[in-house]
């Protein structure tokens, strides 16, 4: 957990960690929440049969120390094929940790309830191959990755971000929207944000009427238990 959501949100929907176990579903191991940003220790390698990095309020680009700290934690759960999924700050800061580059998006943020497409990898992926070519997904970011990591394999995108989503290996993922996220949710991001969003020339009642549940998108989080629980069962 690298970040907290709007007070009001919270009050009404929970926290990113609950989004993120609800929609995980059985795992079959135990779940711990490491609340990174206010200085919960790292695990030790052993210990983790799947790591999620969560959505955040930060920026990547800060360089804050805690976030400096889980970036260089990373590349060790990568060595140690550790399951690994980045979901929104957590896909940039995976991103960065191998070589990507991060930055404002130069179209400014994208929020709202938008359209995906997959690339033809994603026949192959583990993550990704039950889902349709097509889907909608929940977003709400104003950084992105502007440049993927060196041998990393581009897995999906829209017409406003590229960079949607992309694998390195066969076992760390980074995702730029938020399979976490239900229709609530979201609605809940838009209003929190609506002075700001229209000081920039974003129609809010277009962006809440756009709304909608995303059941596909939530799959992704469904298909990584399913990879975290095919491991631990693999390796006993």
């Amino acid at each position: 957990k690298v970040g907290t959501t709007f007070p009001a949100t919270a009050k009404q929907f929970g926290d990113f960690d609950s989004w993120t176990i609800d929609t995980l579903g059985a795992v079959d191991v135990s779940t711990c929440i490491v609340d990174v940003e206010h200085g919960d220790e790292l695990p030790p390698l052993a210990d983790c049969a799947g790591v999620i990095v969560t959505g955040s309020h930060a920026m990547v680009t800060d360089d804050l120390p805690w976030s400096i700290r889980l970036e260089e934690w990373i590349p060790s759960l990568l060595s140690a094929k550790v399951p690994f999924l980045g979901v929104c700050y957590g896909h940039q800061l995976f991103a960065r940790s191998r070589g990507g580059e991060i930055g404002f998006h130069p179209g400014g943020k994208e929020i709202g309830t938008v359209e995906i497409h997959l690339k033809p990898e994603y026949i192959n992926d583990a993550l990704f191959r039950s889902l349709p070519q097509r889907f909608a997904v929940h977003v709400s970011h104003s950084q992105t990755v502007l440049r993927l990591p060196a041998g990393a394999v581009r897995l999906a995108g829209n017409a406003y971000e590229p960079n949607h989503a992309f694998r390195l290996g066969d076992h760390a993922w980074g995702v730029q929207f938020h399979p976490e996220y239900d229709a609530g949710i979201m609605q809940s991001y838009i209003r929190e944000q609506a002075e700001e969003l229209e000081s920039k020339g974003q129609n809010v009642s277009e962006l809440l009427h756009n709304v909608r549940e995303t059941p596909q998108s939530a799959r992704i989080l469904r298909n990584f238990a399913d990879i975290v629980r095919g491991r631990s069962k693999k390796h006993g």
